[in-house]
């Protein structure tokens, strides 16, 4: 299987035509945040008030990267465990985030968000954040600067690796791939 090359930021036609199990290659603008900085963002919208960025048709890659060694851009940036923002992502989602980028199964609230609002959940591979960290070509934190690590970036990759885990449709890649497994099994 070949991999799709994905210019960032998402439009509705690139969401409709990724599948679950495809395999990607991002470039474009992504933003970092995990489970502190999605407690806070989810606050900012329960109060009407304005985003730290405009999350329309942005991606979210679930990760809190090192700080950068001298002479690199940044630290390690893998992914970290996707459950931790799920009572955050739907309504994330509904205000037009339209990509996550994460490791791990997705609860049922968010997988309904994707569906209804037309977004994707992309899987990136845990144990890997060194080969990650080469693909962001430039990084600042535009938000939460005090959460360290965890604080809101704003990066540029180039080739993202990654998979389609779910999909628009809400079909999901790991359900999938486990229903093979017990068929062949």
């Amino acid at each position: 299987m070949s991999k799709k090359h994905i210019i960032l930021p998402l439009t509705d036609e690139i969401i409709k035509e990724l599948k679950a199990g495809d395999e990607v290659l991002l470039s474009g603008i992504l933003y970092t945040g995990r489970d502190a900085a999605h407690e806070r963002m989810a606050a900012i919208l329960e109060k009407g008030e304005a985003m730290p960025f405009d999350i329309v048709g942005q991606t979210i890659y679930y990760a809190g990267p090192c700080p950068a060694p001298e002479g690199r851009i940044i630290g390690s940036a893998g992914p970290t465990t996707s459950g931790r923002m799920d009572s955050y992502t739907p309504v994330l989602i509904e205000n037009g985030l339209k990509g996550m980028i994460g490791k791990g199964l997705r609860d049922e609230s968010v997988i309904d968000a994707i569906k209804k609002h037309g977004a994707i959940y992309f899987g990136a591979i845990g144990g890997a954040a060194a080969l990650i960290s080469s693909c962001i070509i430039k990084q600042e934190i535009i938000a939460f600067e005090d959460l360290g690590t965890e604080a809101i970036r704003k990066i540029e990759v180039k080739d993202f690796p990654c998979f389609v885990i779910i999909d628009s449709f809400g079909n999901d890649r790991y359900k999938e791939g486990r229903k093979e497994y017990e068929i062949k099994g």
